[in-house]
């Protein structure tokens, strides 16, 4: 088991994983999101090549469409 913080919590992973992976078990479409990987914003180009492990910090931002007109 690895330890790291997502978006302020603490999150066990039965080990290092994909962040493609991660995201996809989370359900979240990746065209949706930024994230931002140890305080580096991640391109989405660049996805498939992060993976978290012990102690990384992940940040996962969706986005929200609307405002004022």
């Amino acid at each position: 088991m690895i330890k790291l913080q997502i978006n302020g919590k603490q999150v066990e992973l039965e080990g290092p994983t994909l962040l493609v992976a991660y995201l996809a078990q989370l359900g979240v479409n990746p065209r949706a999101i930024a994230v931002e990987h140890n305080g580096t914003i991640i391109e989405r180009s660049a996805y498939e090549a992060v993976t978290l492990g012990a102690g990384d910090t992940l940040e996962i931002v969706r986005m929200v469409g609307g405002g004022a007109t």
